[in-house]
């Protein structure tokens, strides 16, 4: 049976909601003539509108290779749904073009009971689908696998990390391709500039060592309001588990730089994993 497609959520607010304009804001925030891209095992990547993150979001999947499947793992931000949810619905909507859903992985994932195939923890969910326009302007056969997770604690983190780097070994060994895990996150959120970036080095830090358990126990101790931190913590326990042994910063900044408000800003960063 054909499954219904996912219509857009927030086309016309997060990015255009008009395909001629969404290829010119992608343009804006992908710049050209990037260095040779990398092999990436990962990235962590903002969701706040394009105005705001989609330039650093731009520059970082720029630099890397996009291949034929992406894993995109964000927060869920309406607590709709369950807390492990994988998505079970068709392709997904977008103005001008439609992202096509790898089928074969889901079910793979879905056969671990780590994750529960559903759709309504992804109906209204932002943080997902401002990512996959990228994707589909850097390769446009680009299939995806949308995972959207609540709160989990840092054992259960481990554990669905671990269980989705065994499925996507085995998909590549099959399909002789790499799986590209795509966190989704904004950084502190609603604080002043000097504060926010006070909080985000001590979680980037956490990052960029491949430290997923201190990033988990950083955020906690510290109160970082780092929205995408479970799904960051699971995407790095799942590429340690695939071999990733370095991490980059591509670039950091806020919402501040736009709006000229620095007393309350949104953090974002862009992150490869490789």
């Amino acid at each position: 049976m054909l499954q219904p497609a996912r219509p857009p959520a927030v086309a016309g607010r997060f990015y255009p909601g008009e395909g001629r304009r969404l290829d010119a804001e992608l343009r804006r925030c992908l710049p050209q003539g990037p260095p040779a891209p990398v092999a990436a095992r990962m990235v962590m990547v903002p969701h706040a509108g394009y105005v705001y993150s989609g330039p650093i979001a731009g520059e970082t999947f720029a630099r890397v290779t996009v291949p034929a499947t992406a894993l995109v793992l964000c927060p869920n931000h309406t607590g709709l749904g369950d807390r492990r949810s994988l998505w079970g619905g068709g392709d997904w909507a977008f103005p001008g073009f439609s992202l096509g859903v790898d089928r074969e992985l889901t079910g793979r994932l879905a056969a671990t009971g780590l994750l529960h195939a559903e759709a309504r923890a992804h109906a209204m969910e932002h943080a997902a689908e401002v990512q996959m326009p990228f994707l589909h302007a850097r390769r446009s056969d680009v299939k995806v696998v949308p995972i959207c997770l609540g709160q989990l604690g840092l054992h259960e983190c481990r554990e669905l990390g671990a269980g989705v780097a065994r499925v996507i070994s085995e998909h590549e060994r099959e399909h002789a391709g790499r799986v590209l895990l795509v966190a989704s996150t904004d950084m502190s959120h609603y604080e002043t500039a000097a504060l926010a970036r006070h909080h985000d080095t001590m979680a980037l830090e956490r990052v960029l060592a491949l430290d997923p358990a201190g990033l988990f126990e950083v955020c906690e101790r510290e109160q970082i309001s780092m929205c995408g931190r479970i799904p960051t913590v699971v995407s790095l326990f799942a590429a340690l588990e695939l071999s990733a042994s370095r991490a980059e910063l591509v670039r950091y900044g806020n919402s501040g730089e736009v709006s000229g408000d620095f007393d309350q800003v949104v953090g974002y960063a862009g992150v490869i994993v490789s």
